[in-house]
């Protein structure tokens, strides 16, 4: 693959806001993701000859973070993975935590799924939730506020 192809993709995935672009070109396999806020990349292992090229994100501070208005203080929850996002252990059963109610450290808050693979995202603060900010069945980035725990 060519530099130029390169430096357009990786323009492309700075420009849209894509979190990880992958291409393959015969056996050539690139995969541009970008950095996020605390320096983190995102990666999954793949088989083949593959080359990462880690691309800086925009300083854009989360909505949460940034005190906008109507969201409450407190202490944000972040994916910690790229996936969809789940308030309930199954379809139809009750939701792990609803705003208003009080966690432990340690306790469940949804499930992410990524890869098939189901993974039970934990309060690392005790408190009460405050704000639920995104709704079951999204697609959620790394590093994306879920939770405000006060």
């Amino acid at each position: 693959m060519d530099l130029r192809k390169l430096k357009k993709l990786i323009d492309l995935v700075q420009d849209s806001g894509v979190a990880e672009l992958e291409i393959t070109e015969g056996e050539e396999k690139v995969r541009i993701t970008r950095v996020v806020a605390g320096g983190q990349m995102m990666m999954s292992p793949m088989m083949g000859h593959m080359q990462t090229i880690p691309v800086s994100a925009p300083a854009a501070a989360p909505a949460a973070e940034a005190g906008e208005p109507g969201l409450p203080e407190g202490h944000v929850v972040k994916s910690p993975m790229v996936g969809t996002f789940y308030r309930t252990p199954s379809p139809g059963a009750k939701a792990f935590v609803e705003v208003g109610q009080s966690v432990s450290a340690g306790d469940t808050l949804c499930i992410i799924e990524a890869m098939k693979l189901m993974n039970e995202i934990e309060a690392d603060v005790g408190g009460t939730i405050k704000a639920i900010l995104v709704e079951n069945g999204q697609p959620v980035e790394y590093g994306e506020p879920l939770f405000i725990i006060g």
